[in-house]
């Protein structure tokens, strides 16, 4: 027998006794007790299926494929999107993001209420939370469905092809344990349940959220970061140099818990268009987040054009593309880009006929309302001396590097 499959049977065997612990799709009231083993048991079988190629349409594609382990449970290649469909030559739209460090993301709200000053929470910080690049899903079993039926990702015509997969997985036994005997008989309760075993693992906090970082250990007192690295947190900090923590937190929450990298929040920045994404081969397409193409519910609402989730920062320095269309493919070009988006548009964005810089070419000029401005953009006009120098973005980028996790880091 398989080791995993042992494993997840041992689990299931042990954690679940057969006189009574409730399996089914929506088992009801647990106790504590029964809440931790099911949560135990369908890890492990959410482990297997994240690894499981036969999920997908091709029947090479598996969760991991995008979601590299080695790479923080984000892509290994530096693709600014990656290829899926039944014969894995459909593009994606998006840079693939790491599922890392979301545990503690909040469901997306169009409002956020929130203030520097803990008895004033009268400040709309705007839409906040959400998973994906767009905030469309609130949580890990409402992002799984995504991949597995997307047309450009793993492909799946609809619900029933994905049970038809689980039915013939080595772990179909173990599914049945977990939620029913008869369940795969009803493909809308086994899709239902393969998603919810996919979103637990997706908790597992030895795999998704260990917070074990060169700079999770400084804050703890056990390390020491070097003095470049010391003055790149200094200017990541500084409110007039990177500014990056108005939306990166970088200091531990008042409860003492370890920095997210994130506030949560969607904001419009501007990336260059990107070529090398196919869809961008029409003139009239643009990805606008927020209000389109992929989520629809703020469809046509102009004020919310443009903006993408801010990602955690965490492990940012494995990457290799950067930003919601992968265009940057160095961590210094996208910490430079912040610096120099407007004091050197020319840099960044092409030229049109007349010789003139074609700024914000992946925006159309009626949302340009909707760009971030604040520090280090700042009001700065082109021509004006960027907010950080050379030495700094890299004094900056060095500090990143200290946020790669330890299992991540070793071997590097």
């Amino acid at each position: 027998m398989p080791r995993w499959k042992s494993a997840t049977l041992a689990a299931l065997a042990i954690l679940w006794p057969a006189y009574g612990l409730p399996a089914g799709v929506n088992p009801g009231a647990m106790s504590r007790q029964e809440a931790f083993a099911r949560a135990a048991a369908l890890t492990a079988l959410g482990r297997q299926m994240f690894f499981d190629p036969s999920l997908s349409a091709s029947g090479r594609q598996a969760c991991s494929s995008c979601h590299d382990p080695n790479h923080a449970f984000g892509p290994a290649s530096a693709a600014p999107v990656e290829m899926g469909g039944p014969n894995l030559d459909r593009p994606g739209l998006r840079a693939v993001p790491s599922l890392r460090y979301l545990q503690a993301a909040p469901a997306f709200t169009e409002h956020f209420y929130d203030s520097e000053d803990e008895g004033d929470e009268s400040v709309d910080n705007g839409p906040t939370g959400g998973l994906t690049w767009d905030g469309r899903a609130d949580h890990g079993k409402d992002q799984a469905r995504i991949p597995l039926l997307s047309p450009f990702e793993m492909g799946n015509k609809d619900e029933a092809a994905i049970v038809a997969a689980l039915r013939k997985a080595a772990y179909a036994d173990a599914f049945k344990a977990a939620f029913g005997a008869d369940v795969l008989d009803h493909p809308q309760d086994a899709f239902d349940a393969a998603v919810e075993a996919l979103g637990t693992f997706e908790q597992s906090s030895a795999d998704f959220y260990p917070y074990s970082s060169r700079y999770d250990a400084f804050l703890a007192g056990k390390a020491q970061l070097t003095a470049q690295e010391l003055h790149g947190r200094a200017l990541f900090e500084d409110e007039a140099k990177g500014n990056c923590a108005s939306c990166h937190l970088g200091e531990p929450a008042n409860d003492g818990k370890p920095p997210q990298f994130t506030d949560y929040g969607l904001i419009a920045i501007a990336v260059p268009r990107n070529p090398a994404i196919a869809a961008n081969a029409d003139p009239n397409y643009f990805d606008l987040g927020l209000c389109g193409p992929l989520r629809t519910d703020f469809k046509g609402r102009v004020e919310y054009c443009g903006l993408f989730k801010t990602p955690t920062l965490r492990n940012v320095a494995l990457r290799k593309s950067f930003f919601h269309n992968g265009y940057f493919h160095t961590l210094r070009e996208a910490v430079a880009f912040y610096a120099s988006r407007d004091t050197d548009p020319g840099r960044w964005y092409p030229k049109n006929a007349d010789g003139k810089v074609h700024k914000f070419d992946d925006l159309p000029k009626v949302c340009w309302g909707n760009l971030n401005t604040d520090p280090p953009f700042n009001g700065r006009k082109p021509g004006d001396r960027p907010a950080l120098t050379d030495a700094e973005i890299d004094d900056i980028v060095a500090f990143l590097g200290t946020l790669t996790d330890a299992d991540q880091a070793a071997g590097r």
